[in-house]
């Protein structure tokens, strides 16, 4: 029992040991046995409705035992042609099957794999739809941003056996459970976030004011034009924009980050995701607020009504294309660290001059240690001058652990 401990030791080593179970299950693979794939495509685009035949048409070929869900605006498309995609594969006609928001709601746990053909708006509005429990998301990148979007479509052939025969990786992706209530209580609503939810003063002219507690605690009343509470998966969207910090999608914090803050000090903050918060519309407050959950499903907070956020049970799993996916995201997208190198100019130089440069960069030693130290040079004095104090490489100054107690070295 935690809560009755009377030895650091043995709290120190249960979180060392909850840090090694979250680390083994970020690398875990899981084997899918998929029955049953939902395609989501970005809708206003016609192009891509092409893609999701070709992609259909793939799936129902290769792997009989895979029942496709589409769309459901698509059974009459023109440019889908289901009628002749049953003619072409006969089997279609029992395994190709439609979706909408109702049947993904009553039915989510029995899907499988979602596979999205869009942008990040296609993957968070994968995120709106499941507000519960989440099958892997495998999204390629048919968007105009790809933070998420990690997958080529070109690839999808190799990609998807890939996935269906071998098993996925997957990043378990924090969400954040908003609950929205009134100032008697009552609840308004509740919304699962991938990215944020953004309490801002809406259309109001005036400056918003919201409080900010922290497990039952005041911590600040922010007086900015908003705040924005970020998961680690939304650190690279509006809360950077905003001045927030880049969060790796492993780290589980909530990212709380004011919008045109009043006070210059109030600086972002990144709070641990075990804490529960709540943002309040005081009754002191000159307008009401207004919140938005990834962007959608905004709701209007009257004097009093509050926000409380955290961390949601049901996190969102995407399938990692690379265990480095992130870093490669963040340098394609942000251009993260990107600066040209230097450039050498020597080519610029005359004949004469490139010759004199090359005369006086040759170098003036040997890499090679010597074998023996030259009869010309005072051994003593060596000894002498290269004598310190204090030697930071005298090991014995180090601690070594015990044989059976050191950390194993991964």
């Amino acid at each position: 029992n935690l809560k009755s401990s009377h030895s650091h030791a043995k709290l120190a080593e249960t979180a060392h040991g909850v840090r090694m179970l979250s680390k083994n299950l970020y690398k875990a693979t899981v084997t899918l046995d998929a029955h049953t794939v939902l395609i989501v495509t970005k809708a206003r685009d016609n192009s891509l409705v092409f893609l999701t035949r070709e992609l259909t048409e793939w799936i129902l070929t290769n792997h009989p035992r895979i029942t496709v869900y589409v769309d459901y605006h698509l059974e009459k498309s023109k440019r889908f042609n289901a009628e002749g995609l049953m003619k072409e594969v006969p089997r279609a006609k029992t395994a190709l099957r439609y979706w909408d928001k109702l049947f993904v709601r009553e039915r989510a746990t029995t899907i499988d794999l979602v596979i999205t053909l869009g942008g990040d708006g296609t993957v968070l509005f994968v995120s709106s739809l499941f507000q519960r429990s989440v099958p892997p998301v495998m999204s390629f990148s048919l968007g105009s941003l790809g933070f998420l979007t990690t997958f080529q479509f070109e690839e999808f052939r190799d990609s998807l056996s890939a996935v269906l025969e071998k098993g996925v990786r997957t990043n378990l992706r924090m969400r954040l459970a908003c609950r929205v209530h009134r100032a008697d209580g009552s609840l308004v609503c509740e919304q699962q976030a991938l990215n944020e939810v953004t309490i801002d003063r809406g259309p109001s002219p005036f400056v918003s004011m919201l409080e900010l507690y922290g497990d039952g605690s005041l911590l600040t009343v922010a007086q900015a034009d908003g705040l924005i509470l970020a998961t680690p998966t939304g650190s690279t969207a509006y809360s950077l924009s905003a001045g927030g910090s880049l969060v790796h999608p492993a780290v589980n914090v909530i990212s709380v980050t004011p919008i045109c803050p009043h006070t210059l000090s109030f600086r972002p903050i990144l709070l641990p995701d075990s804490m529960v918060l709540k943002v309040k519309v005081p009754k002191r407050s000159r307008a009401t607020a207004w919140a938005a959950f990834d962007g959608r499903a905004r709701v209007e907070l009257m004097k009093g009504d509050y926000i409380s956020i955290s961390a949601s049970p049901f996190s969102f799993p995407t399938v990692m294309s690379s265990p480095t996916e992130y870093f490669e995201s963040v340098s394609r997208t942000l251009n993260w660290n990107v600066r040209e190198q230097q450039k050498s100019f020597v080519h610029l130089l005359s004949k004469k001059n490139k010759i004199n440069y090359e005369e006086l960069n040759k170098p003036k030693f040997s890499l090679e240690e010597p074998d023996e130290i030259s009869d010309d040079v005072d051994e003593e004095a060596i000894d002498e001058d290269s004598g310190v104090d204090i030697d930071d490489q005298d090991f014995s100054t180090h601690f070594v652990p015990s044989d059976g107690q050191g950390i194993e070295t991964p």
